[in-house]
């Protein structure tokens, strides 16, 4: 595996992926990033699917970070959530913004139903955070990768790198075919390059 996994790169104006907004909620979200003091850094990958990772989280702040990036680069990123949410008055709502229902007593589990989502779009980028919680926890979990492979779809890694105040637009990560060595070093990787908003949690 290489250790210096090759950053990301794009072409200015490709649109190759999954968009929803316009210049108004571009505006809007680039304007709350500089309210809260924070700027990307990076550029988005212009390929149809793939699956992201954002780290560390360990702060609500971080929602705001994301909510900033998303509208920042007019980019439709989805999510997983239980089916039972998406009901009358919000359920709308909820698919509208990139929600995936997930029926966790379906025989199917949660990433075979995420892979079948895949399988059915042209476009999907579905947004993870990888340690599950704001809370200090023991490692990554794995859900994103068995995702990812089922998928067949690349790794996208985001950082919170909050001493410099950015969100940075990372790389894609060479997946090796071994999930437990790949979780590994990405973690290995945002420990050594990035700290949360609040570092003791990092």
């Amino acid at each position: 595996m290489s250790s210096d996994p090759t950053p990301v790169t794009t072409i200015d104006g490709a649109t190759d992926y999954p968009r929803q907004g316009n210049g108004l909620t571009r505006w809007i979200g680039l304007t709350l990033l500089k309210l809260m003091g924070w700027r990307i850094k990076g550029e988005w990958p212009d390929v149809p699917k793939l699956v992201t990772i954002g780290a560390p989280h360990t702060s609500n702040w971080d929602l705001g970070l994301a909510m900033g990036m998303m509208l920042g680069w007019n980019l439709r990123l989805s999510w997983m959530m239980k089916k039972e949410a998406f009901v009358w008055p919000l359920g709308w709502l909820w698919k509208k913004m990139g929600g995936i229902p997930i029926d966790r007593k379906a025989a199917q589990d949660i990433v075979e139903q995420t892979a079948d989502a895949f399988a059915r779009r042209d476009k999907l980028h579905l947004g993870i955070t990888p340690e599950g919680t704001r809370s200090k926890v023991g490692g990554f979990r794995k859900g994103y990768l068995r995702i990812a492979y089922a998928a067949n779809v690349p790794v996208f890694l985001v950082g919170v790198d909050a001493p410099n105040r950015q969100v940075v637009l990372d790389r894609f990560w060479p997946l090796t075919g071994d999930i437990d060595a790949d979780n590994a070093a990405i973690e290995t990787y945002y420990r050594d390059t990035y700290q949360g908003i609040h570092a003791a949690k990092s």
